[in-house]
């Protein structure tokens, strides 16, 4: 699998999700609410429980479960700046929100 988490990003997740302890986040497919029918990228302080995908950027731990591998594979993560919030873009799908498999 190839996920690519820039530095600010794996940075902003350091800063604003993980305690002092806890250095492995889990990122995973989250179905939108009633209506909404999209897709987005799920993140929590967790430990992984059983195989998976992970990388470490900034020495934080970023895991994957397979089930949610199809969703992840190809995608960018990063931090804009200057808008103040997460950026994920994957060539595979057209619309990361409503993808086709």
């Amino acid at each position: 699998m190839n996920v690519m988490i820039s530095s600010e990003a794996a940075r902003f997740y350091k800063q604003e999700v993980l305690s002092g302890k806890n250095q492995s986040l889990r990122l995973f497919v989250r179905v939108g609410g009633v209506g909404s029918g999209g897709f987005s990228v799920g993140v929590s302080a967790e430990e992984p429980t059983r195989n998976c995908y992970h990388l470490k950027k900034e020495g934080v731990v970023f895991f994957i479960y397979e089930d949610d591998a199809w969703y992840f594979n190809g995608m960018t993560i990063d931090y804009n700046e200057d808008l103040n919030m997460m950026v994920f873009t994957n060539p595979q799908f057209e619309d990361i929100y409503h993808p086709e498999q």
